[in-house]
């Protein structure tokens, strides 16, 4: 295997079948429960309004959830992609 499909968990094709696949299940778990793909966009731009409009206190506050989440995030990504490079997948 080379570094993409390290990377990716497979070769490129089989993981674009698997994006395909899940995609749909998905969209049909999302549709039995009412939810457009319009519905996600409109309520990520109120949510990205709200933010604009609380002003930049509600940055900061953003912002320090995102840091307390990313210190833990990140490196348990990091140490899980490792070893799955080292198992080979």
């Amino acid at each position: 295997m080379n570094g993409l499909q390290r990377f990716m968990g497979g070769s490129p094709a089989q993981v674009l079948l698997r994006l395909i696949v899940i995609s749909l299940i998905v969209g049909i778990v999302l549709s039995a429960l009412g939810i457009s793909p319009y519905d996600i966009v409109h309520n990520a731009q109120q949510m990205v309004r709200r933010v604009w409009n609380m002003g930049f206190g509600a940055i900061e506050w953003v912002w320090q959830y995102f840091l307390l989440g990313a210190v833990i995030v990140i490196p348990v990504w990091i140490v899980i992609r490792l070893l799955n490079l080292g198992k080979g997948g």
